[in-house]
């Protein structure tokens, strides 16, 4: 499938209120809230402020007028493009406050969960195929043998979990970025969804933050609103990171006493995208239980959430897992969950070779010039005392330590003998026992 970003169907925008497929209690209150709280009084301007056309939003204020909740100022403002104002009646300030007071959501009218589950569908992950080429481009800083590209390539054009493991150091957290990064093109994420009339807030600006300047600049709205749904911003695929702060609350709906709405948790903020659980094993929870969570969404494609209230409901589940452990997965899940996560891919330490290119294309970046005695005193003296074990991370750690020690000593950048000793000294801690 060609990646280009039109290869994801727009989400269309609402041509009236019925479209719309929400209460219109709710649909008015939001738009008296936002009128109450950003103080505006132009369809056009409230019409960028709620993601609606400005039809739809003139209709939604017709029916605000017909209540007497709202009222023309009977102005027409040349600053305004002789356009009429609106404003908020005594009943309509009631109505609004009332309306605070059960929610504080106001802006952006919010997608209904099924319209938001059909343009799940449309730019959902599995939809994409990756080629080799595409995979190696993503990952080109990277040194990685043509067989663990067999293994990835795969499993990332097959939309499915991944579990990365093998000793630390060798680029796992490198490979997940890179599979991300591999990705390419662009989805939309709905600014907020809506369940049984509550407000669930998925757009957040930490992940999804890539082409939020692009869609929210006043030039791009009015040469786009009319070309897709603005309830929804057009993002790079999002990537969630988590790591050993990740428990299994975080995967919950987070619900805000003070607004009365709820955030989405972090996997549903990953739709379309990448979740990544770096360090498996070091949470608090125990990594059994952190994937036995993730059950019924790898293997249903669906989630299943929670409301205050208790009411269960069910939300579309389209990412990408990617597990990544410096244990072996027999040490921490049982042979139910290792079935359940569909590719394995062990990442072990590079070969000499492969340690050499490494070597030479970081001391080139670090402009640190290559020294042969250095070289042959690091492979025949420094690595035999650890059983010639190599790791992607050495190279980096070993000529950063050099340039510190030239920096400090005031000479040229250089390799030796003796400061490969020196940083040796600090890439690993020496066993004893410390006397307190």
């Amino acid at each position: 499938m060609n990646m280009e970003t039109s290869a994801v169907m727009a989400p269309p925008a609402p041509r009236s209120l019925e479209q719309m497929q929400l209460p219109l209690v709710m649909m008015r209150d939001i738009l008296l809230k936002t009128m109450f709280r950003m103080n505006q009084e132009h369809v056009t301007v409230l019409s960028q402020s709620i993601c609606l056309p400005v039809p739809v939003t003139q209709e939604l204020v017709d029916l605000a007028r017909n209540q007497n909740l709202l009222q023309s100022t009977g102005t027409l403002h040349a600053t305004s493009g002789n356009e009429m104002g609106y404003q908020l009646t005594d009943a309509g300030k009631a109505r609004a406050l009332d309306a605070l007071s059960q929610s504080e959501y106001f802006g952006a009218m919010p997608v209904p969960l099924p319209v938001y589950r059909e343009q799940v569908k449309r730019q959902s992950i599995r939809n994409i195929q990756i080629t080799r080429d595409q995979l190696t481009g993503a990952m080109g800083h990277l040194i990685l043998p043509d067989e663990l590209l067999d293994h990835l390539g795969p499993a990332v054009s097959a939309g499915r979990s991944i579990l990365m493991y093998g000793p630390p150091g060798n680029g796992k957290s490198s490979i997940s970025n890179g599979i991300r990064d591999a990705l390419g093109d662009k989805i939309y994420i709905p600014r907020a969804i809506e369940y049984s009339g509550q407000v669930i807030t998925v757009y957040d600006p930490i992940v999804h933050s890539a082409a939020e300047a692009q869609v929210d600049d006043p030039n791009s709205l009015r040469r786009t609103g009319n070309r897709f749904d603005t309830r929804y911003v057009r993002c790079e695929r999002p990537t969630v990171i988590t790591g050993g702060e990740l428990s299994l609350s975080m995967l919950d709906l987070v619900y805000n006493p003070t607004a009365r709405t709820y955030q989405a948790p972090l996997q549903l903020k990953s739709t379309g995208g990448v979740f990544i659980v770096d360090d498996l094993g070091r949470q608090a929870e125990p990594p059994q239980a952190l994937v036995n969570r993730w059950i019924v969404p790898l293997e249903e494609n669906k989630d299943i959430l929670s409301l205050q209230s208790g009411e269960k409901f069910e939300v579309p589940f389209d990412t990408l897992v990617i597990f990544s452990t410096n244990f072996h997965p027999n040490e921490i899940f049982d042979k139910a969950a290792l079935r359940r996560i569909f590719f394995k891919i062990k990442i072990d330490g590079p070969e000499q070779e492969d340690f050499l290119k490494i070597f030479a294309m970081v001391a080139k970046k670090r402009d640190m010039p290559l020294n042969e005695e250095s070289l042959v005193h690091l492979l025949k003296v420094k690595y035999p005392t650890i059983n010639n074990i190599y790791a992607n991370y050495q190279p980096i750690f070993l000529i950063d330590q050099m340039i510190s020690i030239c920096e400090f000593e005031g000479i040229p950048y250089q390799m030796s003998p003796d400061l490969i000793d020196r940083a040796w000294a600090n890439m690993f801690v020496k066993d004893e026992t410390i006397v307190r």
